[in-house]
């Protein structure tokens, strides 16, 4: 494959995903990602800062997501719908993806420091979502509050989405959504 195909990115990111499986995350080098995907390492580390950042390439894009679902709700729409209209789009940018979103779930939930870096990429999306609440004038605490119940609508419908097979992670979050209503 020639270095100067297009696609690198991708192309670094599937062989990333398949190292981390294979070797796992520890036991796996930048350098043996770019030769797998067929760039040189400088290459990689023009795209990624470093290894761990391969699987969290798209925080940016869901982060952005919850941002614009939530400024472009209706006015009169209650915190709680807006944010979890945020999660909703989120989920949206990874329904065709589900083989790589679960082989990456699984290299995170056996490697702490990705664990970690998981948390920190939910938190991030917890305070744009905020953000972006509070910028409707939402009061801050309504704002956390649910922007922290949209992310958790999120992740619990992502962990059923790629442990059962659902059929559809956009239904998966409206069911979390609706599970979440029946608390109150």
């Amino acid at each position: 494959m020639s270095r100067w195909e297009p696609g690198a990115r991708d192309r670094m990111t599937r062989a990333a995903v398949e190292l981390f499986a294979e070797r796992g995350f520890e036991r796996t080098t930048a350098g043996d990602i770019a030769e797998r995907a067929g760039v040189t390492e400088r290459t990689f580390f023009r795209h990624f800062p470093d290894k761990r950042e391969v699987l969290f390439d798209g925080e940016q894009a869901m982060e952005h997501a919850f941002q614009e679902a939530i400024a472009a709700a209706p006015a009169d729409v209650a915190p709680i719908d807006v944010a979890i209209a945020g999660a909703r789009a989120a989920a949206g940018l990874l329904t065709d993806r589900r083989e790589q979103a679960a082989r990456r779930a699984q290299i995170i939930a056996r490697t702490p420091s990705l664990q970690e870096r998981e948390l920190l990429k939910l938190a991030g999306m917890t305070r744009a979502a905020t953000d972006s609440l509070r910028e409707r004038g939402t009061a801050d605490d309504t704002a956390a509050l649910a922007a922290h119940c949209a992310v958790t609508v999120f992740q619990i419908a992502f962990a059923r989405w790629i442990d059962e097979d659902a059929p559809d992670l956009i239904a998966c979050a409206e069911e979390a959504a609706a599970g979440l209503r029946g608390l109150f």
